[in-house]
């Protein structure tokens, strides 16, 4: 066998190893989505994990289901999800999942949450799959493929100034006892941008970057599966990912900024400054 068939050989068990992957995680997200429309305003039972931390047994619910169907196909690979408190193996291919990204929004009967699935292959993020199940948008990417809303591949903004940029944000669950709560950060780019939102879920505020509706994000105390899927996603889509001082981003390192590249530096800048 000669190297050249040995290659194509190799890229053909992985191509077809990916469409399983892929396959198997649209399955789970739907699945989870179902749940997710059957139960809006019908939460019974809400646990908190700190002073407004909340759980709700649909987030029970959702990371079970999905956890199920990912074992079910691929009984060796490990689970990291936001409720589980149970190790799931331990293997080169990680699946990391938040069941209900904005469960405070659920709670309230907000409907703006999605499901977060991403696949990391040793050591690094493969594929993630965002689900918007109220607006039924599915945004998916594989690394070095591109990014896609609903089969659509989709791209970054082009907004190259800060003052026509619309951000978005967030706030840790710690907000009122950590000094790093992002208060001055978002009076600072009030200010400074046309408009900052702040929705409650991390997964969207990424995939709404990767699609241009939002020029940028950022973010801090953030946990892996808030971000393994969106961050490939706005990566996919030509956007940059860095931390909040513009160095090498991880999943595993809690801050985020997110753009469309262009105003990248400006919003460093911003969160730079002093005061």
């Amino acid at each position: 066998m000669t190297r050249k068939k040995e290659r194509n050989d190799t890229r053909k068990k992985q191509e077809a190893a990916m469409k399983e992957f892929k396959k198997t995680a649209l399955i789970a997200a739907e699945k989870a989505g179902k749940i997710l429309i059957k139960n809006l305003g019908k939460v019974k039972q809400i646990d908190y994990k700190g002073i407004v931390n909340l759980v709700t047994e649909i987030d029970r619910l959702s990371e079970k289901t999905i956890i199920d169907t990912i074992l079910k196909r691929f009984p060796n690979h490990e689970i990291l999800a936001e409720e589980s408190k149970e190790k799931y193996n331990s293997s080169e291919y990680k699946w990391i999942i938040d069941p209900l990204d904005g469960t405070t929004n659920y709670a309230h009967g907000y409907p703006v949450v999605c499901i977060s699935i991403a696949l990391e292959i040793e050591g690094e993020i493969a594929m993630g799959i965002v689900y918007d199940p109220f607006r039924d948008e599915l945004f998916y990417a594989e690394k070095g493929k591109g990014a896609y809303l609903n089969n659509k591949q989709i791209h970054v903004s082009k907004t190259d100034k800060l003052i026509r940029s619309l951000l978005s944000t967030g706030f840790a669950y710690n907000v009122r006892v950590t000094k790093d709560n992002n208060l001055v950060h978002f009076c600072k780019f009030s200010l400074m941008a046309q408009g900052v939102r702040r929705d409650g879920s991390a997964a969207l505020d990424f995939c709404y970057t990767a699609m241009g509706r939002f020029d940028g994000f950022w973010e801090m105390n953030l946990s892996a599966w808030d971000m393994a899927a969106g961050s490939l996603i706005v990566e996919e889509a030509g956007g940059r990912i860095t931390d909040l001082k513009g160095n090498n981003f991880s999943i595993y390192n809690k801050n985020v900024v997110a753009s469309n590249s262009l105003i990248h530096k400006a919003m460093i800048d911003v969160i730079a400054e002093k005061g």
